[in-house]
């Protein structure tokens, strides 16, 4: 059981940390700061980048310093395999559900972006820190995905204080290096290139996520029952199916968030 609860909460992290780069923050930071807005503003990318990374390393730390609360209290409780099995059951199938929009369904979020005038009033190694803080710990601004807060779950039912903690760093870091999907952005026709791109890979991003959320649903119902774990699984594979013939194919290419 704790071999899968690892597994799962570390992939899953990947997962939440890649999705959210199309949040309309993950979108903004991807036009705000690349080499070419950067030397608009006479800066250097290369540093404002370090600090945008380095900044959502540690907002990553301050998520896993939550999750490594919930996990010590998990811990120090001690419940029996079958109910944490069922909880993070429970909590999967919530994600797929809410990810895939599921008869309208999806679980409360907030709609906050960071602050755009920090990028004329701060010095790079401010805005860049503050940025990738916010976007790091994971909370702060714009929740694209309902797997977020999955991987909380899971890091806080390992009951390892030390393993959540490393699941919220590993959170920051995804996100921050997002940014360097921007490096080659020196001219506004790249940057629009990249924009199509990202349009592109929405949906498809979003199917890989539900599909993932849905797995781990059925790995944990597996340890309740093989037969939960059919039911899950076959019927998350349908919900996956629907949603990605319902998404629209990419119209129109926007160059800004």
């Amino acid at each position: 059981m704790n071999t899968l609860t690892f597994t799962a909460a570390t992939v899953l992290v990947v997962a939440a940390a890649v999705r959210s780069t199309w949040s309309p923050c993950g979108v903004s930071m991807l036009a705000s700061i690349t080499p070419l807005a950067e030397r608009g503003r006479g800066h250097r990318f290369r540093s404002t980048a370090l600090w945008f990374v380095g900044g959502a390393v540690v907002g990553g730390a301050c998520l896993g310093l939550l999750s490594a609360l919930l996990a010590a209290v998990v811990g120090a409780i001690a419940p029996p395999e079958t109910a944490l099995a069922a909880v993070a059951c429970v909590a999967a199938a919530v994600a797929a559900s809410s990810d895939a929009r599921l008869g309208g369904f999806r679980v409360p979020v907030h709609h906050r972006q960071v602050n755009e005038r920090w990028l004329d009033g701060l010095r790079p190694w401010a805005y860049g820190a503050g940025f990738g803080w916010q976007i790091g710990n994971g909370l702060s601004t714009y929740i694209k995905t309902a797997t977020v807060y999955l991987a909380i779950v899971l890091a806080a039912l390992s009951g390892a204080p030390w393993f959540a903690l490393a699941v919220g760093v590993l959170f920051g870091l995804v996100r921050g290096c997002a940014v360097y999907l921007g490096r080659n952005v020196t001219s506004p026709e790249a940057l629009a290139a990249l924009h199509r791109r990202l349009e592109l890979w929405d949906p498809r991003s979003r199917a890989a996520v539900v599909a993932l959320t849905v797995g781990t649903a059925a790995c944990f119902g597996w340890v309740l029952s093989p037969w939960a774990a059919l039911v899950i699984a076959a019927g998350g594979l349908g919900v996956t199916v629907v949603r990605v013939r319902r998404d629209p194919a990419p119209t129109k290419t926007s160059a800004t968030a």
